[in-house]
């Protein structure tokens, strides 16, 4: 790291002092270019690749796969399934590769945890009264404390929308502040519910204000709202964090949530990263998709490119 970036990171980990200072600083940020940021994203969205490259980028976006059940109706004997399913994705060929993480409510963490044990796949959890976010921070942090107790090593935790779109940075700030603390040696993902945020400006501000709280992921969405993962609002995302590690030295990842359900969505974000951060974030530490579907989609393509045969999608077990 270079005195430069050294100074920069000194001077950023200021900002949560004041109201003042943080507002400043993010309304300070280059505005986003709406239909530029849009026309980039459909421009790399019309890219293809073609066998062995996309034999791999399947492979890899498994690898990537966050496999998330969040439902009301949730039983200790669906997430034990889905936690098999993560290991082994395709019982009929043990080269596919295990999926990044099974994403739980807390409640469901403990029995998630008794399957995945040894086995590299990583537990995550929502928390801070995910989807809303809309209780004492008390609350929040004891949700999150009991997450990471029961074995979850990711916590996905939501910002306080509300209180962001009032302007009130300094409040959001502490909340992913005091969660980072709370989570310990356990990964947070900050979820910004960027469909609620309304404009491009306010992802690039939300974004950083996670960061600058200690955040380890940047997340679009809870999946609980109309508008999920969009590729311009991801494209948006991935330029916070590239900017950010060139401000701090500090690499944060990225995972579009909500609404990607097929290999052909999965490859377009995949070309987005190699082409906007670099090769660095094409990897499970430092970019996820958070889907139930898509890793269903995935493996029905990975067996057509390995025997020339399109199994149908009753061929794998629904999430």
């Amino acid at each position: 790291m270079t005195a430069t970036t050294t100074s920069a990171r000194s001077e950023l980990s200021e900002l949560g002092r004041s109201e003042t200072a943080l507002r400043t600083f993010l309304h300070g940020l280059p505005g986003v270019d709406q239909v530029g940021a849009e026309q980039r994203a459909a421009q790399l969205g019309t890219r293809s690749i073609k066998t062995t490259a996309k034999a791999q980028a399947i492979d890899l976006a498994i690898r990537m796969v966050d496999l998330t059940t969040l439902e009301g109706a949730d039983t200790p004997g669906k997430v034990r399934a889905l936690a098999a399913k993560a290991i082994r994705p395709d019982p009929a060929d043990p080269s596919c590769p295990h999926v990044g993480a099974v994403c739980v409510y807390p409640a469901m963490v403990p029995y998630v945890a008794e399957v995945l044990r040894g086995s590299g796949v990583h537990l995550a959890s929502v928390a801070t009264a995910f989807p809303s976010g809309q209780v004492p921070l008390e609350i929040k942090l004891a949700d999150t404390r009991a997450a990471v107790a029961a074995g979850a090593d990711e916590i996905d935790m939501v910002i306080n929308r509300g209180a962001f779109l009032a302007g009130r940075y300094k409040e959001v700030y502490d909340e992913i502040v005091a969660t980072r603390e709370a989570v310990g040696d356990a990964h947070l993902k900050v979820i910004l519910e960027t469909g609620e945020l309304a404009t491009y400006d306010n992802v690039r501000r939300a974004s950083w204000l996670a960061m600058l709280g200690g955040g380890d992921f940047i997340k679009t969405s809870t999946g609980k709202v109309p508008v999920a993962a969009t590729l311009p609002v991801s494209l948006v995302m991935l330029e916070a964090v590239r900017d950010f590690r060139a401000a701090t030295g500090r690499q944060v990842g990225v995972k579009p949530a909500g609404g990607i359900k097929t290999t052909k969505d999965a490859i377009k974000y995949l070309v987005m990263v190699n082409e906007t951060v670099g090769a660095d974030w094409l990897d499970p530490d430092w970019f996820r998709f958070g889907a139930s579907s898509l890793l269903n989609d995935l493996l029905m393509q990975r067996t057509k490119l390995t025997t020339g045969t399109y199994s149908g999608p009753d061929y794998f077990t629904l999430d």
